[in-house]
This record gives structure tokens, C-alpha cells and sequence, in this order.
């Protein structure tokens, strides 16, 4: 049978399929993991490249598969994207009038090409976006994308599995979001920085990727007050020029290396972490038992004992981020006592403990909830990984369990965590990718 296979670039990586991670447990982490830009924020950077003609120039880009995926949906749009894996950056070259059809076959592998939806109606009137796909963690409709954009001036229409956008001059407009979206809020503060006259997005999501996107549009010419508030004032501009902007670094990543040592008993320098994008978290942490120091350049995470299980609470930023629920899982899983995980963004984000009770862990749910009591041991089991965050929760809790764990579907782990094998292998974990 014929496969459709994305085109091969000299510059763009490539990730073997049919293959797995095989985590031997018991090994303590310690040593210095640096953090890359934010797979959440990068994405949303290169699309932010089409409002400019020009060659924009991105740096601290992490090499992973989105942003290869997100490199040829650009390429099919017109721009020239160069990707230097070593030096971590990224140079889109875009045209005077880049093209407005985002494919299916792209948009399917990847949800945050939805992305691309503002800045091609702002930029050349008419934006044609597959419907998108990416992880299955539960429902996220495009409604506020819709209703926006509709309020700034564009027809919006559904067809043949594709989202419409046409405008002729996008105008200002206040619109109020019934949920602090990322992707809403970027979205159309990316169609606002060209739209005549004043824009206000009020409930508007407070993420640090927000925050790095406003700022990079702010040095490209655009004029945005109320960054990093919920209420975001844009007045629109005619054009915007291209420039060269560092990616903010990525906290998931960094939360993620700071369960990873706690679950361990391990000590972690975590370089480039930003402690203040992880106040909640590391605040669980220290709950738990463990150390948090401080650092001018990142912060260190260290634990001498079994952990102690913490309730969690999701929420929109600045409250506990979603994306390192199964991580918090995987730890309270082997942690001290008992402890409840509330899940209030995304409803299917608890599929993948069925997995992690393969592993032995005592975990059950009902509806949002999920309780958790903690096991001395975990044993170690084929798995598979279900979405980015969810693989990784499985390989931590792979790293403590008795025995060889082999998770699965580790394109998903790939999507999210540049180099996430190399890394645990020099923070002394037994580790490999096989086939």
C-alpha cells in the first residue's frame, strides 16, 4: 500500500517509525539537562513570520518534529524555511503574496497549525485551513477562532473538511472570550495587528507563549498594550517587518526534567529553566519533599527520599498547567500516601492512565477527578503513549519501575521533547530507542 510521506529536506530532521523506548528502571538522575524554546511557542512564532514580508529569523528553536511539520506547511505557502538543527535556529523567507491553502495531510499531524488561520487573512485576505487534528486529549472547538475573526470583518464558512476565512480590510473590534484560549487569543491578535483601527480582547489567555508572541510582534512594529494581562488592547498598523526573535524557553520541558528528578531521588540542574513560569509546580515539588534552588541561569531540583503525593488543580495560566498532569500523576503514583488530580481543561486527558496501571500503578477516575494512591514499586510494561505529555509521564514512570518498560507511539514524545532520549542517557538513565 502507498504511504504519502512529507518531503525530505536536507535541513529538516528526520524520526524513525515503528520504534519505542526501552526504560530500564532504578537508575537515580543527576547532572545538568539544558531546556530548548517552547514547543508551544515556536509553532506559533513561525506562523507569526507570514505577517512580514522578509526573512525572519528565529533562535532557541528546538528540534522536533512539530517544528518540521510547521517548516513545510510554510513551504507550501510560499516562504523559503531554512532550519539549522545545531546552531537551534530557523530563517522563514516570506513572500510578497504567500499562498492561503494549509493541507490536510499537514494540519492532521499537528493542531497548532490552526495557527496560520490569522495571520493569512490579515496578510492576504482569504485563509483556507484544514480542519486539525494532533493530540487526543479531549474536545477544542474552533468557535472563539470563529466568532472572532467574524468580528473583525471576515466571512468564516466550513467546507469539504476545510475552515474558510475571507476579509477584504480586517477592522478593529472588541471581543470577549467565554474561555481564556491560547490558541483563540493568539489567533486573533495576530489578525488584529493588522486590522484598521482598535482591537480589545478581553479574557485573553496570560501564558507565557502569550507573552513571547506579543513581544516578538511589538519588535516586528505592532502596537499591543496590556501584554501579559488578560485584557489585550491592539491598534492596528499597515505592515510589520520581519526580524530576529529568541524563543522563550520551554517550562513543560523544565517541569518536566524537575518530576523526573524528584521521582528519582535524583538532583537536577535544569539550565535555562524559567522558575517563574513554574511557580505552582515547583511549589508541589517542594511538597513533596523536595529541594528547589534557585539559579541565576535555571534552577536546581533535588530529593533524598520517597515522595510525598500532592493534590493537583489544572487551570488556565498562571494556575497549574495541564500539560504536566500526567507527569504529577506518574509521581504521585509511587509517591506517599493518597492524593486527587482535578482535570478542568481537557476531558480526555486522563486515557492515559489506563496505561500507567499496566505499570501497577492505583489510579482511578471519575469524570474530572482522578484519585491517586501511591505504591512503593512500580513494574515495568508495554505501554503506549497516547499524546505528547502522556508519553512522557509513562517513560518517568518507566524510570522507576522494576524491571524493562517499553513505551510506544514515541512520535507523540518526539512532537513535544527535542532530543528527549540524549538528554535522560546524560542525566544517567538506561534508556534507548529500538526498534
Amino acid at each position: 500500500m502507498n504511504r504519502a510521506v512529507l518531503p525530505r529536506h536536507h535541513d529538516s530532521p528526520t524520526y524513525p517509525l515503528g520504534v519505542a523506548f526501552q526504560v530500564v528502571g532504578g537508575n537515580r538522575l543527576s547532572g545538568t539537562v539544558r531546556v530548548p524554546g517552547a514547543k508551544n511557542s515556536i509553532l506559533k512564532l513561525m506562523a507569526a513570520a507570514l505577517l512580514a514580508q522578509g526573512p525572519t529569523t528565529l533562535t532557541e528553536v528546538p528540534d522536533i518534529l512539530d517544528v518540521t511539520i510547521m517548516a513545510e506547511l510554510l513551504r507550501r505557502l510560499g516562504c523559503e524555511v531554512v532550519q539549522d538543527r545545531e546552531a537551534g535556529t530557523v530563517v522563514i523567507d516570506v513572500p510578497a503574496a504567500p499562498g492561503h491553502q494549509a493541507d490536510y495531510d499537514l494540519v492532521r499531524q499537528m493542531r497548532a497549525s490552526i495557527c496560520v488561520l490569522g495571520p493569512l487573512v490579515a496578510r492576504v485576505g482569504q485563509a483556507d485551513v484544514a480542519l486539525p487534528g494532533g493530540d487526543a486529549i479531549g474536545s477544542r472547538g474552533l468557535d472563539m477562532h470563529v466568532n472572532g475573526l467574524t468580528r473583525l470583518g471576515a466571512e468564516v464558512s466550513s467546507e469539504h473538511g476545510f475552515l474558510i476565512a475571507k476579509a477584504g480590510q480586517l477592522h478593529g473590534a472588541s471581543i470577549w472570550l467565554d474561555f481564556p484560549s491560547v490558541g483563540a487569543t493568539e489567533n486573533l491578535l495576530m489578525a488584529a495587528v493588522l486590522a484598521k483601527g482598535t482591537t480589545v480582547i478581553d479574557n485573553a489567555a496570560r501564558e507565557p507563549e502569550i507573552i513571547d508572541i506579543c513581544t516578538m510582534l511589538v519588535e516586528m512594529g505592532a502596537t499591543i498594550d496590556g501584554i501579559g494581562s488578560s485584557t489585550l488592547e491592539i491598534e492596528g498598523v499597515e505592515s510589520l517587518t520581519p526580524v530576529t526573535h529568541r524563543t522563550v524557553p520551554d517550562r513543560i520541558v523544565a517541569g518536566t526534567w524537575a518530576v523526573a528528578a524528584v521521582m528519582t531521588q535524583g538532583d537536577i540542574t535544569i539550565d535555562q529553566g524559567n522558575s517563574r513560569h513554574l511557580e505552582i509546580a515547583l511549589d508541589k515539588l517542594v511538597s513533596s519533599g523536595a529541594m528547589v534552588e534557585l539559579l541565576p541561569e535555571g534552577f536546581r531540583v533535588s530529593m533524598d527520599r520517597r515522595p510525598k503525593a500532592v493534590d493537583i488543580v489544572t487551570l488556565p495560566y498562571p494556575g497549574f498547567a495541564t500539560d504536566l498532569q500526567p507527569q504529577f500523576i506518574a509521581l504521585n503514583a509511587i509517591g506517599e500516601g493518597a492524593a486527587m488530580v482535578t482535570e478542568n481543561l481537557f476531558e480526555a486527558r486522563f486515557r492515559f492512565v489506563n496505561e500507567l496501571t499496566r505499570l501497577g500503578a492505583d489510579v482511578h477516575t471519575d469524570g474530572h477527578h482522578a484519585l491517586v494512591r501511591g505504591r512503593p514499586r512500580l513494574s515495568g510494561a508495554p505501554v503506549e503513549a497516547t499524546d505528547v505529555r502522556a508519553g512522557a509521564g509513562l517513560v518517568l514512570a518507566g524510570l522507576v519501575a522494576e524491571g524493562t518498560t517499553t513505551v510506544h507511539e514515541v512520535h507523540h514524545i518526539d512532537r513535544g521533547y527535542a532530543g528527549f532520549v540524549e538528554s535522560l542517557q546524560g542525566l544517567g538513565a538506561q534508556i534507548s530507542r529500538v526498534d
